[in-house]
């Protein structure tokens, strides 16, 4: 499969301040790919060093196979970029503006505009400075949509979203994923990657963790189980069962909740020694699992390689 994206050592830094070090990552084409860290992870730096608005300290970095430093132009027709923070101009309208990156992409398909416009129930009658976030965020989306592009470049997308509008953004996604647009997609927001991207990459303090298809991120997850029995039992009876990482005894001596990394069979079988009323077993979400890689100093649970195809 061909690559849309390839990143390799890419390095930069910031004087004293954190930037990046040492990031690699590939993006197929046709692929929506997650890009996932807290703020100040350095999602945004690699994403301004791939648009060609900074400069790396060292490391290559390529878009459909072009140079993102000697080729920008070139580049820059290929993609549709939402960055983090809009910059407006507060005289022009929405309209306005849109015309203007309409013409600085040598036209757009009208009919399509209008829709986006339509489907994200966006006014471009207004002057830019009276929006609000989520207007300003409607329209960076639409300006990065509008002239259908190779490769989408979104840097949290659905801030200041509702979730009215997220949804729909959502469906935005799948259509073009579905008319083999590449995706690359900037969030901390891991529920909304959860259900769209393919593969995921976790970016902690400058520096990729992991990444992974979304299956390989969930093999990592811990179940949460609640047992409720019909006499007290000693949470020692759990403690260092294969898989148990923490064992809580509740108020009422009858409920013992557990968290538990990898298969539960070991767990199930020592409940079953005892009268059970009920057992619940819930498997936490994606953003459970990054909260993960944070904990104990940051320390991944489970390291991976670099790239994962």
């Amino acid at each position: 499969m061909t690559e849309m994206i390839e990143v390799n050592s890419l390095t930069k830094r910031y004087g004293n301040k954190r930037g990046i070090n040492d990031v690699s990552f590939q993006v197929a084409e046709g692929e929506v790919f997650g890009f996932l860290g807290p703020n100040g992870a350095g999602k945004s730096t690699t994403i301004r060093l791939l648009m060609a608005l900074l400069r790396a300290n060292s490391g290559t970095a390529s878009i459909a196979g072009l140079d993102v430093w000697q080729q920008s132009v070139e580049i820059k027709r290929l993609v549709g970029y939402l960055p983090g923070e809009l910059a407006l101009d507060p005289r022009l309208t929405g309209g306005q503006i849109l015309e203007y990156f309409g013409h600085l992409r040598g036209g757009v398909d009208q009919a399509y505009l209008k829709q986006l416009i339509a489907r994200l129930n966006f006014d471009p009658s207004r002057k830019s400075r009276q929006y609000s976030s989520g207007n300003k965020r409607k329209l960076g989306i639409i300006q990065a949509f509008m002239h259908r592009p190779r490769l989408l470049i979104l840097d949290e997308p659905t801030s200041g979203l509702d979730p009215l509008h997220q949804q729909e953004f959502d469906r935005m996604l799948e259509e073009v994923r579905n008319a083999g647009c590449t995706v690359f997609l900037s969030s901390h927001i891991l529920t909304e990657v959860e259900q769209t991207c393919n593969r995921v990459a976790i970016i902690r303090e400058g520096q990729i963790v992991r990444v992974g298809l979304i299956e390989d991120l969930k093999d990592i997850k811990r179940h949460e189980i609640t047992i409720i029995f019909a006499e007290p039992v000693s949470s020692e009876a759990f403690k260092g069962l294969t898989g148990v990482e923490k064992v809580d005894t509740l108020a009422d001596g009858h409920t013992l909740h557990l968290s538990v990394q990898g298969p539960a069979d070991a767990v199930v079988k020592a409940a079953a020694q005892y009268s059970v009323v009920s057992l619940n077993s819930h498997e936490p979400s994606l953003e459970d699992i990054f909260m993960h890689y944070y904990e104990n100093d940051g320390q991944p649970v489970k390291e991976a390689s670099h790239v994962v195809h």
